[in-house]
């Protein structure tokens, strides 16, 4: 009785940990450029301005048959904000608005990831909640995000690939540069590749 006991816990102990292992962690494409967290902003009421950050990095962990297991963390350099401007550039950069001098990184971790169903192309969507730390100021966020797809790549590695959409106001992370109210909303867009760690 007693062998077949403990030969009941092994096998219950390698199945449990062979559904754990099935999580894979990934490093996001910086080498490549497969990565990018773009902005849109309205400009004083009238039109919009559109950017980008050119240096960004992060990892994360996924299971395809555990999305709510997901794990996930983006780290985005400040000054390496982007909108085809030079001079505007260091405006954004500057103390008037993400002070990158001072608060040289933004940061999204993941707190939780809930699954949501599919989008009219059949792409499995969820709500990704995270912290995210943006000019000193942390911040809960959740972000809407679609899983685009996975598998091998012509390298010899294994990729997966996401989006993103998210809205924040600019009021709620700390004093900037008042632009009316119409210039407090700014919308996000986040894509990338993962790599799979080896």
């Amino acid at each position: 009785m007693l062998k077949k006991t403990l030969a009941a816990l092994a096998i219950g102990s390698a199945l449990l940990t062979a559904g754990q292992a099935m999580a894979a962690d990934y490093v996001i494409d910086k080498e490549g450029q497969h990565a990018f967290v773009d902005f849109k902003i309205s400009h004083l009421g009238f039109s919009y301005i559109m950017g980008t950050f050119k240096d960004l990095d992060g990892k994360f962990s996924f299971d395809p048959a555990k999305p709510e297991d997901s794990k996930i963390e983006v780290n985005v350099r400040t000054a390496s904000v982007f909108t085809n401007h030079a001079e505007r550039d260091k405006h954004i950069a500057s103390k008037d608005f993400l002070d990158a001098a001072k608060f040289a990184e933004a940061k999204f971790v993941s707190t939780s990831v809930k699954s949501t169903g599919k989008n009219a192309d059949g792409k499995d969507t969820a709500d990704v909640t995270g912290d995210l730390t943006l000019h000193g100021v942390t911040k809960p966020v959740v972000v809407k995000a679609t899983f685009l797809g996975e598998g091998k790549d012509p390298w010899g590695g294994y990729r997966a690939a996401f989006e993103g959409t998210a809205h924040i106001k600019r009021s709620d992370f700390g004093p900037m540069k008042d632009l009316g109210p119409a210039s407090d909303a700014l919308a996000l867009y986040i894509t990338f590749e993962g790599v799979k760690a080896k």
